[in-house]
């Protein structure tokens, strides 16, 4: 059964060596189905047509390359962005984002977590509540995707971020493992720097990534204060802006890039006036940092508001009056409801109400 074999995505190089060595195969095998997986990105045992054939056959008994099924594909009138929701193998939804930028640019946004635990009260994945963990293979897996997607069209993936649902740093080791395949020169081979891990403020695990895989950081500020972040962030009655701040210096010491970048999502007279902005340049005074201003994207029920565009912008100046790098995100895909979690959710909601019709109509429900 599926669920029995080993998902060969969540190896690490190390991992695949052991394996060949366990089916008495030379070390350089490892190398090899490293490359058909990551370099070649083949979907079959088949396509690998230097391994030999009994070593293909027993990859095939013992082993899958991945597990998804894509459930929807939505494309965007307004960007080049393209919106996929997977159904992994125990029917856990997942989405992540293709966004294709004129610079040449290509960026996967991906999922680290089915939900989230961590109540945003912005956030529609956090609203959906935590499923589970996703595997390392199967944070990896996003990206494949749609690198072969982009591959078939002459184009190559060039940037991952781990900005799609979920708390990266909640699921350490599975993100840790799923970095080093794809920075790992014998897999897919990114730059530290165009690999963005974003955290909403779990100070240890910062820490931790810092010490083990320092990739580029961004932080989900979204407040200059501890009462209004409380209140936005929960997390921040566990790790107060003090503290964050504090583990944001001592990032940047490692990180592959000289500065953080702080994700600010603009929410109409909440957090968007000027003396949020004066405060942020006293909050962020001793931190090398970017802003990134985000504006918001509607979910239902959510109670909040973007930002009217010439307050984004008069906040922008703001901070750009003090020296800061600041941009404003370009909002993509807002037409195919681009927020994280806005597809899975309705796609859950369709079907428990497919379920609840069912058991209203007696016929219980379905195996």
């Amino acid at each position: 059964m599926t669920e029995t074999l080993i998902n060969l995505y969540d190896l690490s190089d190390a991992e695949l060596s052991a394996l060949m060595a366990e089916l008495n195969q030379p070390a350089f095998r490892a190398k090899q189905l490293a490359e058909w997986l990551y370099k070649h990105k083949v979907a079959t045992f088949e396509a690998m047509t230097n391994l030999p054939k009994p070593l293909r056959e027993t990859l095939a008994a013992r082993a899958r390359i991945g597990g998804f099924v894509q459930v929807a594909e939505q494309h965007s009138a307004e960007s080049a962005t393209t919106k996929r929701l997977y159904r992994l193998p125990d029917a856990q939804l997942i989405e992540s984002v293709l966004m294709e930028y004129e610079d040449g640019r290509r960026t996967a946004c991906i999922s680290t977590q089915a939900g989230c635990a961590m109540g945003c009260v912005f956030c529609a994945t956090g609203q959906m509540g935590f499923a589970r963990h996703l595997s390392a293979g199967e944070i990896v897996e996003q990206a494949i995707h749609f690198a072969r997607l982009l591959e078939g069209e002459g184009e190559r993936l060039s940037n991952v971020v781990l900005m799609g649902m979920g708390e990266p740093l909640l699921n350490f080791d599975n993100v840790v493992t799923a970095l080093s395949i794809m920075l790992d020169d014998h897999a897919y081979g990114l730059s530290r720097r165009r690999v963005t891990v974003s955290t909403s403020g779990i100070v240890p695990a910062m820490d931790r990534l810092r010490q083990r895989m320092p990739v580029a950081l961004a932080v989900s500020l979204h407040a200059p204060d501890d009462a209004l972040r409380d209140e936005l962030v929960p997390i921040n009655r566990k790790y107060p802006l003090s503290e964050l701040m504090a583990a944001c210096r001592r990032y940047v010491e490692d990180a592959p890039r000289d500065f953080i970048t702080f994700e600010y999502v603009m929410l109409d007279g909440v957090n968007d006036q000027p003396e949020h902005a004066r405060a942020l340049i006293a909050l962020t005074r001793e931190v090398p940092c970017k802003f990134n201003l985000i504006p918001f994207n509607p979910f239902p029920d959510s109670g909040f508001r973007c930002s009217p565009p010439e307050r984004v912008r008069a906040f922008a100046n703001i901070l750009q009056g003090a020296g800061l790098i600041t941009t404003t995100r370009k909002t993509r895909g807002a037409d195919i409801d681009a927020a994280c979690g806005q597809l899975a959710g309705r796609v859950q909601d369709r079907t428990r109400r497919v379920l609840r019709r069912m058991e209203l109509a007696g016929a219980g429900s379905p195996a």
